[in-house]
């Protein structure tokens, strides 16, 4: 039995459709990722899933017996709940199962000869050991400090936390509550690496059930076996981690777009073949042309597939050829008397790709902060490189004036022209109506995006950025890491996303308790480093990033020309004979291309019988031209002999 059932659910929101007769199961043990663009409707599924909101039609259920833990991006508690109440929380039941026992010990007390007192209290034990009750301080100072929740902070109203730090907490609880269904929202969002890290590993050995919602590629091919793409109303199936989902994908849109393509020149061909066949005036080639102008009308085109926007702009100072970008020396800052940093020193050479990484505060932001003039060392120096412009995108993007819309925006911002307004907003893939929109009415990532605008145009040749992913979805993740690839220049950049800090990181500026471990290599060499205990730094200084170089556009002297077809010879009765012939096949191959495209409609919610039916139509389309071909030219040649 599935842990979880979805059948032909369907909802709307007003005269919105949201979800349209989507239908799969989650069998027991399954790690399913809920992937899609923001606003797809994945919290939405979620909400329906967890009963919070009800549904138009279709059927949801839950495996008998089986219990469901939640995870959401806003945990809601009550007022005055310090972080222990939420974390004890988990062993509700088990709180009640040992006050029983204590009353149960206090009658046993006054009635030391009644045997069932003691048979209850028996069953009593039973269950608390069940439910983990005499593990229960063991199990909260396990998971707490897996995901780094300082004993101080567990006597702390939950209502004061940050954001990360309620999502960690929500997190704990969910984990020691053991439920057999784990349902998460954005689980990483506000997590550290070391704490993503710990929790994939967690739900890697977690025997039960898991469905999330998530945008963090590395994270979901750590825990997940099974994608499940939300688009349209309706969702794809995946059965693979992020990274076949990726491949996959993309093999189907060109598959898809293969199949467009075949299918809109086929048409195209008939249409011509009809044409020619009319222009030839007898009454046997009119009927067959007719019969051509029938098929054609029945015929339906595949779908264009959707392709993302990819970014053709590039930017950044070309002729800043310093070599030396920052010198940082024995930087210290503390707050409250806590010390942040502790004589922080490094060098960033010209065009490094330079991650600061550590856990949540551990002075990032406040190092990014100092870098930028935005805060005051209490001791140290920084010195800049001549001509040195950096740009800084921090994690939350503000406009001076939200009310205007985008192309006002960088009239304004950047004193340029409407029509160089609309240039540049087109190139960020901001068109059409978008462009009138209002700032504030754009999305983080939207926001994100336009600021980037405003910036790539900057001769800069310095770029920081603070947590650039942070709840974007993948398509607007991907387009940043784009824009990012496309910069000439020097990148720092804090992140807590391993998929982008692997891509781009050359260098590791690692903060812990003050102090900066400078390693030159990737991120993944840094953790193997740090596993095998430290030691000796690498020393060698890297090559800046390669360019890509563009791959030659071929010329039609590179494309093979077909080979010429061979005259048929013979007389009118044996072309006649043929044409018959070709004609019955050319009938039976239109009643095969029409019956598997209805049992392509029929397998519309099965992906994989319906690539199965789409290449046997395929190859049935491609027979059926061929003998078009062959009928048209044998007709040609028999009204030359007549």
């Amino acid at each position: 039995m599935a842990d979880i059932t979805v059948q032909n659910l369907t909802k709307y929101y007003g005269d919105r459709l949201i979800l349209k007769d989507i239908s799969f199961d989650i069998q027991p043990g399954e790690k399913v990722a809920i992937l899609g663009a923001n606003g797809a409707g994945k919290t939405t599924l979620l909400n329906i899933l967890t009963g919070r909101l009800s549904y138009d039609g279709g059927h949801v259920a839950f495996g008998q017996g089986r219990t469901a833990g939640v995870i959401d991006q806003m945990p809601d508690f009550p007022p005055e709940s310090t972080v222990e109440d939420i974390l004890r929380l988990a062993f509700k039941e088990s709180d009640e199962v040992a006050a029983a026992m204590d009353a149960l010990t206090d009658e046993m007390t006054r009635k030391p000869d009644d045997a069932s007192l003691l048979k209850r209290y028996a069953q009593l034990e039973t269950r608390l050991e069940i439910l983990g009750g005499y593990n229960r301080d063991y199990e909260i100072n396990r998971v707490c400090n897996g995901l780094e929740i300082a004993q101080e902070m567990r006597s702390q109203k939950f209502d004061l936390l940050s954001g990360g730090e309620k999502t960690r907490i929500n997190l704990a609880r969910i984990i020691l509550e053991q439920t057999d269904v784990l349902l998460l929202d954005e689980p990483t969002n506000h997590l550290d690496m070391d704490a993503v890290d710990w929790l994939g590993n967690y739900l890697e050995n977690y025997r039960g059930t898991v469905l999330i919602i998530s945008h963090d590629r590395w994270f979901i091919d750590q825990c997940c076996d099974r994608v499940i793409e939300i688009h349209d109303c309706t969702c794809d199936f995946y059965n693979g981690n992020y990274s076949y989902y990726a491949v996959e994908r993309e093999r189907r849109r060109e598959e898809q777009l293969k199949h467009h393509e075949h299918e809109l020149a086929e048409k195209k061909r008939l249409e011509a073949t009809a044409r020619s066949m009319h222009e030839h005036g007898t009454e046997h080639l009119a009927k067959r042309a007719a019969s051509i102008e029938k098929r054609i009308a029945r015929m339906k085109v595949t779908d264009r597939p959707k392709t993302d926007k990819k970014m053709t702009v590039t930017f950044g100072d070309p002729n800043y050829e310093t070599e030396e970008v920052l010198k940082v020396r024995d930087i210290t800052k503390s707050y409250d008397g806590r010390e942040i940093l502790h004589n922080v020193s490094f060098n960033i050479r010209n065009r490094e790709r330079v991650a600061l990484l550590g856990a949540n505060g551990a002075g990032k932001t406040t190092m990014l902060k100092i870098l930028l003039g935005e805060e005051v060392p209490d001791g140290g120096v920084i010195r800049k490189g001549v001509g040195l412009k950096p740009a800084y995108l921090p994690q939350q993007v503000y406009f001076a004036n939200p009310h205007r819309n985008l192309i006002d925006t960088l009239i304004y911002d950047k004193n340029v022209s409407m029509q160089v307004a609309r240039n540049r907003l087109g190139s960020f893939q901001f068109t059409g109506e978008t462009q009138l929109k209002t700032v504030d009415m754009l999305s983080g990532g939207e926001k994100s995006r336009l600021r980037l605008c405003e910036l790539m145009y900057d001769p800069l040749n310095l770029l920081i950025l603070d947590e650039p992913t942070n709840h974007l979805d993948l398509a607007s993740r991907e387009w940043i890491e784009e824009a990012v690839e496309a910069f000439d220049g020097t990148l720092l950049f804090v992140s807590h996303d391993r998929y982008f800090v692997e891509r781009f990181a050359t260098r590791v500026l690692y903060l812990e308790n003050g102090h900066l471990t400078d390693f030159i290599g990737s991120y993944s060499a840094f953790l193997d480093w740090r596993a095998k205990g430290g030691g000796a730094l690498p020393e060698a200084t890297p090559a800046p990033a390669p360019k890509k170089k563009k791959a030659a556009v071929p010329t039609l002297d590179d494309v093979p020309k077909p080979p010429e077809k061979p005259k048929r010879t013979g007389g009118t009765k044996n072309l006649q004979k043929l044409l018959n012939t070709l004609e019955r096949e050319i009938s039976q191959l239109e009643t095969q291309s029409s019956d598997l495209e209805q049992q392509m409609v029929d397998a519309a919610s099965d992906s994989g019988k319906l690539l199965e039916l789409m290449t046997e139509k395929e190859a049935c389309d491609e027979k059926l031209a061929a003998k078009m071909d062959e009928w048209e030219a044998v007709a040609a040649e028999l009204e030359e002999l007549q």
